[in-house]
């Protein structure tokens, strides 16, 4: 019995803790747009232009020398 008069406490006290925590996330504007990550991963970024390009890449598929 001695054990509850701990145990209760520290339940309640990390559901406050869990529930504030979640409250801030929301008022912070974390869940706002629940669908954009899963849009972006599908869209192609047309101006993200680093300048390498596959064909420029040293390496064994793109070296000349072996063919004469």
């Amino acid at each position: 019995m001695n054990l509850l008069g701990v145990l209760i406490p520290i339940a309640l006290g990390a559901g406050i803790l869990a529930l504030a925590a979640f409250l801030w996330s929301v008022r912070s504007g974390q869940y706002e747009d629940l669908d954009g990550a899963a849009h972006r991963i599908l869209l192609d970024d047309e101006d993200d232009d680093n300048g390498a390009d596959i064909s420029d890449a040293p390496g064994p598929a793109n070296d000349q020398s072996h063919r004469r």
